[in-house]
């Protein structure tokens, strides 16, 4: 399967390039993907944070895609994916992403999640082994503490009450550490109206807040312990989305896993530290 899409793209001339608009029809719902890279190398998919859309890896799409071959989805309920009324859990976003690898025949790849991508990826590995051939588990969390669950309890009143761009702004001072804000603040500025920019659904409102009751429902620190795949846990030392903490209880429970923590850096790790965040993920692929 591999060498058929590898020379599909070849004759297109879209080898090192994206192909985009693509769909595939799964779990009640339609995801849309691209690909980017050379088919022949090893596959990576990237998984998104809470926003759920693909392109928010930003940088990194470039970065990863000279290197690998990239799958990028938007998750239920985001971007261009079909915005379902239900199925809003980690354990259904795990299946809906191990459907899309099944889908592609590029056997199991290996899964970088951002925060909620984290969370998804855990049970990807839990639930659907055969899709995953490592792990990176980036600004993510098992559960919940009570520093988190108040703050997600705060963003939630935020996305009931206030407009789009307010509660972007308010959400960068979670996500970016104070020293990226600081030193970047034209940066954080045009994260915020990048954000912003993208037309909303009618029923967006209502996703969101049970995308955040679900990752708010996570809950898979009991099964850590069968996580039998190489594990990178990785994490910046001012985060304060989902704190360090967080990621040092999922590395101290999954068996000969690997802590990365970045130092100065917030939740965004992947894009306040672009370099260093890529150079320590792609050695822990590439040693796998």
């Amino acid at each position: 399967m591999k060498t058929k899409i590898a020379t599909a793209l070849a004759v297109s001339g879209l080898m090192f390039g994206t192909i985009k608009a693509q769909t595939f029809n799964t779990q009640e719902i339609s995801i849309h993907y691209e690909v980017y890279g050379n088919p022949t190398n090893p596959p990576v998919l990237l998984i998104s944070g809470l926003g759920g859309v693909g392109a928010s890896w930003g940088p990194q799409i470039k970065k990863f895609a000279e290197k690998y071959y990239v799958i990028l989805p938007d998750q239920r309920g985001t971007g261009q994916t079909t915005h379902a009324k239900d199925g809003y859990t980690t354990q259904q976003l795990a299946a809906d992403m191990a459907s899309l690898v099944e889908h592609l025949a590029l056997g199991p790849v290996h899964v970088v999640g951002s925060s909620t991508g984290g969370a998804i990826a855990q049970y990807m590995a839990l639930n659907h082994p055969n899709t995953v051939r490592s792990l990176t588990i980036s600004s993510s969390f098992a559960r919940f503490d009570a520093f988190v669950k108040r703050e997600f309890e705060i963003r939630r009143k935020m996305v009931a009450e206030w407009d789009k761009h307010t509660v972007l702004s308010a959400n960068a001072l979670f996500l970016f550490s104070s020293t990226y804000t600081r030193e970047h603040p034209e940066k954080v500025a045009a994260w915020i109206e990048k954000a912003s920019a993208h037309p909303d659904k009618p029923e967006d409102k209502e996703i969101s807040l049970k995308r955040i009751d679900m990752v708010a429902a996570h809950d898979a620190f009991s099964r850590l312990g069968e996580i039998k795949k190489p594990t990178l846990v990785i994490c910046g030392d001012h985060n304060l989305c989902t704190t360090l903490a967080l990621s040092e209880e999922i590395a101290n429970a999954i068996t000969n896993s690997k802590l990365a923590i970045i130092k100065d850096a917030g939740e965004l790790i992947e894009l306040e530290r672009e370099e260093e965040y890529f150079d320590i993920v792609s050695t822990f692929i590439d040693s796998k």
